[in-house]
């Protein structure tokens, strides 16, 4: 550690390391500091959709639609794939989203029973504002890496991701 940075987690894994000499302490150098990174995080989004009146779930719900594209619409199981919630959850949502003026619902077109559900100017606007400001935020945490480690960070944070993604699928399908 001599000449670097040193955080919260080298202390913690230097006690662990006296008191446990003999586990390999390796994932929780890497781990605890994406937990930690993780929970500042969550601060910094909540700042970000505070300050335009929304809670993370609305932004999430707003976000769906809006990547979505013109004309910013998604049947409610499509919102649920991108939003990973219940039904059930998911038609509150979309309740209190339309109560606000950010959402409305329209029939399907190819479906009589279905609606689909359909993002307003009003819910692009505050969408649009929440992300700007949410990417200004996160852009100054990023700040403290240069290009190439910003690549190799994402190349290395995808192959956890997506390992970990594959071994719960894995996992699931052994329960069920």
């Amino acid at each position: 550690m001599t000449g670097q940075q040193r955080d919260e987690v080298d202390t913690i894994v230097e006690a662990w390391r006296r008191e446990r000499p003999d586990l390999d302490l390796a994932p929780m150098e890497v781990l605890s500091r994406i937990s930690r990174l993780a929970r500042r995080l969550d601060r910094l989004r909540a700042s970000a959709f505070s300050a335009h009146d929304l809670e993370y779930w609305e932004f999430d719900v707003l976000a769906a639609l809006r990547r979505a594209g013109p004309p910013y619409r998604l049947s409610p199981g499509q919102l649920l794939h991108e939003t990973l919630v219940t039904s059930g959850t998911m038609t509150n949502r979309v309740d209190r989203l339309a109560d606000r003026g950010f959402v409305t619902r329209h029939d399907h077109p190819k479906d009589r029973r279905g609606v689909l559900v359909q993002l307003t100017d009003s819910g692009k606007d505050v969408v649009d504002a929440a992300l700007a400001e949410l990417m200004a935020a996160e852009r100054q945490i990023m700040g403290a890496l240069d290009g190439g480690d910003h690549d190799q960070l994402t190349r290395t944070l995808r192959v956890l991701l997506a390992r970990s993604a594959s071994d719960e699928a894995a996992s699931d399908g052994q329960l069920n």
